[in-house]
């Protein structure tokens, strides 16, 4: 899917707000800029058409801004590396990611806003049924470089090999690919993979799933106030049910809100 650069929205003042202060620390250009990964459905969607973004992401920016005051901006990105790279050169105040060690050495983590349950799609006649049927000499898992499915899958697989693609592949290469035998299987976020199988009958998703994923916002490393304000920000609109509310509306799959 083409997703278009930048998606600018804008909110007014509502309701009681943070002090000045604050909002120069989480969007010192006057504008909270957020970058996501506009590929993950369980983050948020872009409309290819009309660039309007919606989804968890979209909402936890709005209610952000809504409280500092300030306008925001929401950036598509179309891989973690991106999104971390833009964290750290402040052409983004805050980004979206799944929590992985690796990322923790170069940005800092809030907690959890949402959990992401990942799983496999495999073929419809495939002997598989079970992710403990996945880790067996000879079976080929695919995975994407650098989500978190690939991070998880490189580091626990022990028999089964996992071959890395460098982008997602569309719904047609998928299918190719589980078919033709190139694959055994491909590992992604539930929600995604329920997309996927939903499209073709040709394959089908597992049952349960390889592991979770906690979502949160990140940051540039060693702006702890910085990070207290957004923390106190998630501790707020998860007890709220503002989180749950999001997640209903994107009608996502294994997908739930984090505990705190």
């Amino acid at each position: 899917m083409k997703i278009k650069a930048t998606a600018l929205c804008f909110v007014f003042a509502a309701g009681l707000a943070p002090a000045a202060d604050q909002a120069a620390d989480l969007a010192p250009t006057g504008t909270l800029r957020a970058v996501f990964l506009g590929d993950n459905p369980v983050q948020g969607r872009v409309d290819p058409k009309t660039g309007a973004i919606t989804g968890p992401v979209a909402d936890l920016v709005q209610e952000l801004a809504r409280r500092l005051k300030v306008p925001f901006k929401l950036i598509p990105a179309p891989g973690a590396r991106v999104v971390i790279d833009q964290v750290n050169a402040h052409t983004a105040d805050i980004g979206f990611l799944a929590y992985e060690a690796a990322r923790a050495r170069e940005v800092d983590f809030s907690g959890g806003y949402a959990v992401m349950r990942n799983t496999y799609v495999v073929p419809a006649s495939s002997s598989i049924h079970g992710i403990a049927e996945v880790d067996r000499a000879g079976v080929r898992v695919g995975a994407v470089q650098g989500q978190s499915q690939q991070i998880y899958l490189s580091e626990n697989l022990k028999q089964a090999k996992v071959r890395i693609f460098a982008e997602t592949p569309s719904q047609e290469e998928l299918v190719k690919l589980l078919e033709s035998g190139e694959i055994e299987a491909f590992g992604a976020n539930r929600q995604r993979m329920e997309e996927a199988a939903a499209l073709s009958k040709q394959i089908r998703v597992l049952p349960d799933n390889f592991s979770s994923a906690t979502q949160a916002i990140v940051i540039e490393k060693g702006a702890p106030d910085k990070m207290a304000e957004i923390n106190r920000f998630l501790d707020d609109v998860r007890s709220s049910g503002f989180v749950k509310t999001s997640l209903g509306r994107a009608k996502l799959i294994g997908v739930e809100v984090a505990p705190k």
